[in-house]
């Protein structure tokens, strides 16, 4: 309904009020109008023509509009923020695997070493053992106090009471020492002995053969001679 049908409706409302009080006057014998009535609905008829149709829809509208238009703006705003918090996150964990990726390269590296300078420090070893051991006289025949001369020579000060340990269990510092259900020879009782002759092919004969040998094997299984004992201490055997 347009603003035009609107007021029209109003005054042809107001009309038609008016003509019904002057019949109702007339029908009850009083000739005067209700002027005051029909003033009065007049003007309420001429108040209600001036609003315009649609106003409050149109209200209505521009208030939803706007709503919309705040709430959309909000959304916008909440996607920009959650983007940036997911880029910041994901920045955070590519730094974190980069900082741990690199930590574990150091202690790789760091691992590798160790395991260079520790062979080298068992090659030095070995080389001082043997050069120690190739002044030592073969005899046909060695007493225990011989035996134990040869390893103090060949053994470092700080390993020989643990490597004695071991062969005080073990063959008794013995070097033919045989054991007879398993084969075990020697010094060490390397089983079989047969295995000592990576450190001389007088094996068989020869204490400090062997001794080079124990060392070499404790060295490389155990660390030292010590470590050795202690695993010899929780379990019998090494």
């Amino acid at each position: 309904m347009t603003g035009i049908s609107v007021r029209g409706f109003a005054v042809a409302s107001a009309t038609a009020v008016t003509s019904v009080g002057a019949a109702v006057g007339v029908a009850s014998g009083d000739q005067q109008a209700p002027v005051e009535d029909i003033g009065v609905v007049a003007a309420d008829a001429t108040l209600l023509a001036e609003i315009p149709a649609g106003t409050n829809a149109q209200l209505h509208t521009a208030s939803l509009t706007q709503q919309a238009e705040s709430q959309s703006t909000a959304a916008e705003a909440e996607i920009r923020r959650a983007a940036q918090e997911a880029a910041r996150v994901a920045a955070a964990e590519n730094a974190q695997e980069r900082h741990e990726a690199a930590e574990r390269e150091r202690e790789r590296e760091a691992a590798e070493q160790a395991e260079r300078e520790a062979a080298a420090e068992r090659a030095a070893q070995a080389a001082q053992s043997a050069s120690a051991s190739a002044d030592i006289p073969v005899q046909s025949s060695y007493t225990k106090a011989e035996i134990q001369a040869m390893a103090r020579q060949i053994v470092g000060a700080d390993q020989f009471q643990c490597f004695s340990d071991i062969v005080d269990r073990e063959s008794g510092w013995n070097h033919t020492a045989t054991n007879p259900s398993s084969g075990a020879y020697g010094l060490m009782q390397a089983l079989p002995g047969s295995k000592m002759s990576s450190a001389g092919a007088d094996w068989q004969t020869n204490p400090a053969t062997q001794i080079r040998w124990g060392v070499n094997y404790m060295e490389s299984r155990y660390g030292s001679p010590c470590g050795a004992w202690e695993f010899w201490q929780a379990n019998h055997w090494y």
